[in-house]
């Protein structure tokens, strides 16, 4: 029986926090302990991308697009299959294993495309939650999305209740999405009879192709495919090739309902567009506030109501599962780490911008069109997230017993050949128009991106085959393991101990005493933080300050009774700034600070010193809990 260790972790604030072998679960209950990683996945493929581009398809050519999404869900069905087994087996997610086989250039490059694939998903969200906003409220475009910086915060919020509370939070919405399009179907009533003619495949028009690389890039997104492999590791399981096989199985049926639900609504989305718009001769209809404002007439007066609620829905889950995917690939890539609100805020402002330009000077009338194209970049994706995957999946060396067999790798290496060669037909298709009518810059640009391109996909299918096998990798997780013959215990000449002057105090002088020798000197540091303190610095003279300096002098003087070189300075103004300040001022080898344990929102409000304060300073920082 083989034992595969866990390697780094991805998302490792939520790693294997949920325990499927505890108590040893049977029955339902094992299975519901797996359960959740594919619902956050499938929000993506429900995002106000796909109503842009379902309710386009619908509104134009019927039920004619069926097939398009069915054929999409199954290759979603099986790339994200790979992706979970990639992290189940290996223990990595997408961007970690792409890190160590690919060189460095190539890397970086990946990860840029990942940040643009990143952009688009939440310009998509960003314009869907604002377009749901303004037909509920009538608020308009431009304060809509300008709103949505918001739910930063409702990301934080549930960060911290835990990663099972998160999963029934998208859920929730994820059934308010079903359950409202369930409504709207019943009150639709299409012929099913058309709709099934709608699963047979048939030659498309080069509107319908660009129409149909839209829903494709909405439905499998290549964010997904770097999120689900990291998800999967939320799931402490038996690192046994047993305990592997069940975690497998178990997401397998994690993945088919959850995507087969998916699938339900994009499909209830362009078959209520084409029984309320197409079958009626508004073919027209192709954006989202124009079906909201048609549907009144076809459906009543609660429809509508409906359809809003279903689209902020959409947009607020998928824009949290989105900002999970930036931090897997930001952090798998560069193994680099920020705080989740700057993350957020960053991804948030890179779709804010683009949004509000084309508002504000195109009019809105023009957001549909870059809904669609948004989702267009995406599929344009693809490629360089499905070929890595593909190749570490069935790499025998890193995934053992559990790499995929021939019939798998066809398919997988079919579905890939399929996506790029749509890819190509539509860019070809666009490009077109430019080499007519464009200039001579505009076309040599586009050809020197066209060819860089195509270089990068041949690269990045050829090299694994010499590469994956190589002994060093591109970038290190962790250095060279070594024999250590000798460590040498640092001695600490001055200590400076940072006070609040509270009952804190106390504790935060042991712990100083305790790193030091009977010859370390003390330097005791407090900030004055009192308005007047604030504005008139080292002359202020208020009542705080008189106390704060006294203060001082009486632990000082404690100290000094003890038998130790004691020395106390007083700061002004900016907090983390004169600490660091006086740190390097009186030649500290060692800080002992304070952390109060302010998380979230209260870093935001009251500071993080002790960030600050680290980052400012090359010596030892002790950090002690009070």
């Amino acid at each position: 029986m083989t034992n595969y260790p866990p390697t780094n972790t991805s998302l490792s604030e939520v790693h294997q926090s949920i325990d499927t072998t505890a108590g040893k679960k049977t029955g339902f209950r094992k299975i519901l302990s797996f359960l959740g990683p594919a619902y956050l996945i499938s929000v993506g493929y429900m995002d106000p991308g796909n109503w842009a581009t379902d309710l386009a398809g619908g509104s134009k050519f019927g039920y004619a697009l069926i097939w398009v999404l069915m054929m999409s869900n199954l290759m979603a069905l099986l790339l994200q299959g790979l992706s979970a087994r990639l992290g189940i087996v290996r223990g990595r997610d997408l961007a970690q294993a792409n890190r160590e086989a690919y060189p460095r250039p190539i890397n970086f490059t990946l990860y840029i495309l990942a940040e643009i694939a990143i952009a688009a998903c939440d310009l998509a969200e960003v314009l869907g939650m604002a377009i749901g906003i303004q037909l509920l409220t009538g608020l308009p475009l431009v304060w809509g999305v300008s709103i949505t910086v918001l739910d930063t915060f409702l990301l934080l919020f549930l960060q911290r209740l835990g990663m099972r509370k998160m999963e029934v939070f998208i859920i929730s919405l994820v059934a308010v999405v079903a359950i409202s399009f369930l409504i709207e179907i019943i009150f639709a009533q299409p012929n099913l009879k058309e709709v099934a003619m709608g699963f047979i495949p048939h030659a498309m028009s080069d509107e319908a192709l660009y129409i149909g690389i839209g829903i494709i890039g909405a439905t499998v997104m290549p964010h997904n495919l770097y999120l689900h492999s990291a998800l999967v590791q939320t799931r402490k399981i038996d690192r046994t090739d047993a305990g592997i096989k069940q975690a497998l199985k178990f997401n397998r049926i994690d993945t088919s309902i959850a995507l087969n639900l998916a699938f339900f609504v994009n499909a209830a989305i362009l078959v209520l567009a084409a029984t309320v718009f197409f079958k009626t001769g508004n073919s027209q209809v192709a954006e989202i506030k124009e079906a909201h404002r048609l549907l009144p007439g076809f459906l009543g007066n609660l429809a509508p109501k409906i359809f809003a609620i279903a689209l902020i829905a959409a947009g607020q889950s998928s824009t949290i599962t989105g900002t999970l995917a930036g931090q897997i690939i930001m952090e798998g890539y560069l193994s680099l780490r920020v705080n989740p609100w700057i993350r957020r805020l960053i991804t948030r402002l890179l779709a804010i911008i683009p949004a509000l330009l084309v508002i504000i000077i195109y009019g809105e009338n023009n957001v549909n069109a870059l809904l669609i194209f948004s989702q267009v970049i995406l599929s344009i994706q693809l490629g360089f997230a499905i070929i890595p995957l593909i190749h570490f999946v069935s790499d025998k060396k890193t995934m053992g017993n559990f790499s995929i067999n021939t019939i798998t790798k066809i398919s997988a290496w079919a579905i890939a050949a399929v996506l790029i060669f749509l890819n190509m037909k539509m860019i070809i298709n666009q490009a077109a128009d430019v080499f007519l009518t464009g200039s001579f810059i505009s076309k040599a640009g586009l050809l020197i991106v066209g060819a860089l391109f195509i270089l990068l996909l041949l690269y990045i299918i050829v090299f694994p085959f010499f590469g994956l096998r190589k002994k060093s990798v591109s970038i290190q997780m962790h250095a060279d393991l070594h024999i250590i013959k000798e460590l040498a215990i640092p001695q600490f000449k001055r200590i400076a101990i940072a006070l609040d002057f509270s009952e804190n105090d106390e504790k935060l002088l042991a712990f100083a005493l305790g790193q030091g020798k009977q010859e370390t000197a003390y330097v005791l540091v407090h900030i004055v933080e009192s308005a007047s303190a604030k504005l008139h610095g080292k002359e202020s003279d208020d009542y705080e300050t008189r106390k704060d300096k006294e203060r001082m002098d009486f632990y000082v003087n404690f100290l000094r009774e003890k038998g130790h070189t004691t020395q106390g300075y007083l700061g002004f103004r900016n907090r983390a700034r004169e600490i660091a300040r006086i740190v390097k001022d009186v030649d500290a080898d060692m800080l002992v600070l304070g952390a109060h344990g302010h998380t979230g929102l209260n870093d935001f409000i009251y500071g993080e010193t002790v960030n600050t304060v680290r980052h400012e300073l090359k010596i030892p920082v002790l950090i002690v809990n009070v």
